[in-house]
């Protein structure tokens, strides 16, 4: 105990995130100091501070810290149960304010709003996923599924996963959206042909496929806009 009070009292203050939060504001604090924040305390051997800057370091970043499961949080030194659930908690408040704007009924009415909903959920995660927004005949947004969660740089789901969920939620009509982990939302050849199965099963059901679209890094692409379906 001592020598964590000892390591505390010499730690510079430029190094004490709270109390620069309180002088400042929480806008003029980095990741670091932000994270040094939730996890409260450090460790004997180093402050809040320098754990945080490790954690972003073994992690590679804030947005590969923001898919870390706590399994993979507690490897690294110093993040026990406690502090993994502290930083995973801070990290789904985050999601979940991006998402209270949307909070009163959805209306789809154009891709931006397909990118608009769906893109803090998923333009930081490392691998694909696979979402169906499902719509009612004035496009109000009923609900919405994750599908499929693939590799790096594959997505796989069938037709009949879609549609099996559209129709289990009296759906008019879907809307495809995923994510690719590279950031660069340009369409594979594979993502081209699975729309075009998804429009021609549509079809053939009566629900029809409004748009696939492709989230990357602070960009999105709409294949119904470029002509793919």
């Amino acid at each position: 105990m001592e020598a964590t009070s000892l390591m505390l009292r010499e730690v510079p203050n430029e190094e004490r995130p709270r109390e620069r939060m309180l002088q400042y504001g929480a806008g003029a604090l980095s990741h670091v100091e932000l994270l040094a924040i939730l996890l409260r305390t450090g460790t004997v051997s180093e402050s809040a501070v320098r754990l945080a800057t490790r954690i972003l370091n073994e992690s590679g970043g804030l947005r590969s810290l923001v898919d870390m499961s706590k399994d993979q949080l507690t490897q690294i030194k110093g993040i026990g149960d406690a502090k993994a659930l502290q930083i995973m908690a801070g990290i789904e408040l985050g999601r979940r304010l991006a998402k209270s704007s949307h909070a009163e009924r959805v209306t789809i009415r154009s891709p931006k709003d397909i990118a608009n909903l769906m893109s803090e959920d998923l333009r930081y995660l490392q691998k694909e996923h696979f979402v169906c927004l499902f719509l009612n005949t004035k496009n109000h947004l009923l609900a919405q599924e994750t599908l499929s969660m693939g590799s790096l740089n594959a997505s796989i789901v069938h037709p009949r996963e879609v549609f099996r969920a559209a129709i289990k939620r009296s759906s008019a009509s879907i809307v495809c959206v995923h994510n690719h982990p590279s950031g660069d939302p340009t369409p594979s050849p594979e993502d081209i042909q699975l729309t075009h199965r998804l429009v021609e099963a549509g079809t053939i059901i009566g629900i029809e496929v409004l748009d696939h679209v492709i989230i990357g890094d602070q960009r999105f692409i709409s294949l119904k806009e470029q002509g793919f379906m």
